[in-house]
């Protein structure tokens, strides 16, 4: 990317065009992005990215767009937005850009040079997309190293500026001043658990059960168990869990072994050290090894589930009488609780108590990494635009 600096250091817009929300220039661009991303070559080579494909089809693009639509205001772009997406998930950065572009808004996307795999995939992708040329002039993706006086400059011209990342990389990132009419949309550090009713599992029929487990293991094992939506700690609520874990964990092998997952044995080594960090503290009462993919730690109390990432294929274990025992476990780190078997007034209860302290969705298993227009307790179309209000 070539930046242009004024006269006192401040990064000029990438362009003079104008993109409208809900610009069909970028619905079209998205479109066929989204039908490269679904080709059956690339689904079966990452996974993940049939799940981002389906979040860029048509439908789902024109349902984005019309939430922003306002009866009470006109709704237009934010301006210049300045994205600095995390390196542990290849696909994250094209959601919030997806829908800071629908937006109308110009883009600078920073692109961290330790991502491979996928995010080189859906670049390639997206270069090979025929366009309009105003796509090339108002979106950028672009990589650079340590550089404070890029980051600033960037910082300088945004009106909006999305970090994602740990706790640190937040506060490092907000060291860089933003123009006083602009502001941070923020993504730190986040924790997400998986919640089982052991009543529910034993009422569900052996295919309901393979199918939890199966969105299960996407959940979990998609980006190495490192997404903030990721589920970590298993909560077995309703009692008696012993049975309904030793199932579990016995499918769940199952489905790693069928999809081919694998873990090194340096993450296997260090899940192990975590693993007995845990029980030094007095956090794990018990250990399970039953394979290097999985490893099982009974956990003394809910109240010690452990926020931080142990590995791939870590699953500490406690137990609840009710979902509403949870709620003095959570805090506003927490993001997701995914879950099977529990009925949906037991889910809004649950939801009630929690009263926005904790917890910013409640989906079901396999549902954990599929991104929406709400995440992380914002509205994103909404964030994305500005209003004006007009009376007449």
């Amino acid at each position: 990317m070539q930046f242009r600096f004024g006269a006192e250091g401040e990064l000029t817009a990438p362009s003079q065009d104008r993109l409208a929300v809900g610009d069909p220039r970028v619905v079209d661009f998205l479109a066929k992005l989204a039908r490269k991303l679904l080709a059956p070559a690339v689904a079966r080579r990452h996974p993940e990215l049939g799940s981002l494909g389906y979040f860029l089809r048509p439908a789902e693009l024109h349902r984005a767009v019309e939430r922003m639509r306002r009866d009470d205001a006109l709704v237009f772009p934010r301006g210049n937005v300045f994205h600095l997406p995390p390196a542990n998930v290849d696909t994250i950065f094209v959601y919030s850009w997806a829908l800071s572009a629908l937006a109308g808004n110009h883009n600078v996307v920073r692109i961290s040079s330790r991502s491979a795999g996928a995010a080189e995939v859906i670049l390639e992708a997206m270069n090979a997309v025929e366009a309009d040329p105003v796509i090339a002039r108002t979106q950028r993706m672009v990589t650079y190293g340590r550089d404070d006086a890029i980051t600033g400059a960037l910082s300088k011209w945004a009106d909006l500026r999305v970090i994602w990342g740990g706790d640190a990389a937040v506060d490092a990132i907000r060291k860089h001043p933003l123009r006083p009419s602009a502001r941070d949309l923020t993504f730190p550090d986040r924790t997400s658990w998986a919640v089982l009713s052991t009543a529910g599992w034993r009422a569900a029929d052996p295919a309901a059960r393979r199918t939890a487990v199966v969105g299960f293991a996407n959940d979990a094992y998609w980006f190495d168990q490192a997404a903030c939506s990721s589920p970590r700690t298993v909560f077995l609520v309703g009692g008696d869990g012993a049975g309904v874990r030793a199932e579990f964990l016995d499918l769940l092998l199952e489905v790693v072994e069928a999809r081919g997952w694998t873990v090194d044995p340096a993450m296997a080594v260090e899940k192990r050290v975590n693993a007995y960090g845990l029980a030094a503290v007095g956090a794990a009462a018990a250990l399970d090894f039953p394979d290097n993919r999985i490893t099982a730690m009974t956990l003394t109390g809910t109240e010690r589930a452990p926020r931080r990432w142990i590995g791939a294929g870590a699953f500490p274990f406690a137990e609840a009488d009710s979902l509403l025992d949870l709620v003095p476990a959570m805090n506003r780190q927490d993001q997701t609780v995914s879950h099977f078997g529990f009925t949906p007034a037991e889910l809004q209860a649950f939801a009630t108590e929690l009263g926005g302290r904790g917890v910013d969705r409640i989906v079901p298993f396999g549902s954990a990494l599929t991104f929406g227009a709400i995440w992380d307790g914002y509205d994103l179309p909404s964030e994305f635009t500005r209003l004006t209000a007009l009376q007449l």
